[in-house]
């Protein structure tokens, strides 16, 4: 059985950071890729990062770029994402997800998962 267990979110003022985790089991994680994914309220799912599967090839949207780091560990089967200076509008349920094989690089579509975890919230105010 699959599992994508994130941990992390919380409320943060603009201007914060949080580091969102996610631990994989029931897949070899060391053989796929992974993304982080978000969705706001009243919006569709948003892509925002992608890690492929040794860690040395990253991509990010671009309203991410430049605040959210996503990283790994292949020894313990766990995502990363470092968010730096969020703003309200990263307020959203953030999940990791495991891209389909068949699905292209960066795995950006809302097509492209095979496995979402239930995700983890992330509300950013003052």
């Amino acid at each position: 059985q699959v599992q994508l267990v994130e941990s992390g979110g919380g409320q943060v003022q603009p201007g914060g950071s949080l580091r969102l985790s996610c631990r994989v089991s029931g897949i070899t994680f060391s053989n796929t890729a992974m993304t982080w994914v978000r969705r706001a309220p009243g919006k569709g799912l948003e892509w925002n990062s992608s890690i492929n599967k040794s860690g040395d090839e990253v991509a990010y949207a671009g309203t991410v770029k430049g605040r959210f780091t996503i990283s790994r560990d292949n020894t313990k089967s766990a995502l990363f994402l470092q968010r730096d200076n969020l703003r309200p509008e990263d307020t959203a349920v953030s999940s990791c997800a495991r891209p389909k094989i068949s699905s292209k690089w960066p795995h950006s579509t809302r097509y492209d998962y095979s496995y979402e975890g239930q995700g983890t919230q992330v509300t950013v105010s003052s």
